[in-house]
């Protein structure tokens, strides 16, 4: 009888509310570096960095671009041993990103938080909801390893 090997998978989640405004967006970032620190991604590493700033992006666009009245925008959270998923949802379903996100002209003073999330993030998109949207990205946690040579 062959033997089954169990792995301890352990999964962090974090969700919290933030007010949609530029307070909110510094505090929301803030907050994620403090969250992945605990769950041992160190802050100030490449991890943690690249992490602060798609947050720091997608919460800025909540409070900017989503921000409906008396409404909040919600940042969420995941770590795996593989991955970080980084989730914004806001209220504002009218104002969805596109996949692709438009280059703005070189003299634009906006424009280019997508830009930096797409080339920050393994991987992002954005989901529809009822009410709203979610804009989320994933980094990858695993080393890249160089292919052999030869």
């Amino acid at each position: 009888m062959p033997q089954r090997v169990q792995t301890s998978l352990s999964v962090h989640m974090f969700t919290e509310r933030f007010s949609a405004t530029p307070r909110g967006a510094r505090l929301a970032r803030r907050m994620a570096r403090y969250r992945l620190d605990g769950w041992g991604i160190p802050y100030g590493g490449e991890i943690s960095e690249r992490a602060a700033q798609i947050v720091a992006e997608l919460a800025a666009n909540a409070a900017t671009h989503g921000r409906v009245a008396g409404r909040d925008f919600e940042l969420r959270l995941t770590c795996t041993g593989e991955r970080v998923r980084i989730e914004v949802s806001d209220a504002r379903t009218e104002r969805c990103p596109t996949e692709e996100p438009r280059r703005p002209d070189p003299d634009d003073e906006s424009g280019r938080g997508l830009l930096l999330v797409a080339a920050l993030a393994d991987e992002w998109g954005v989901a529809r909801r009822d009410v709203g949207k979610t804009v989320w990205a994933w980094i990858d946690r695993r080393p890249v390893t160089a292919p052999p040579s030869g």
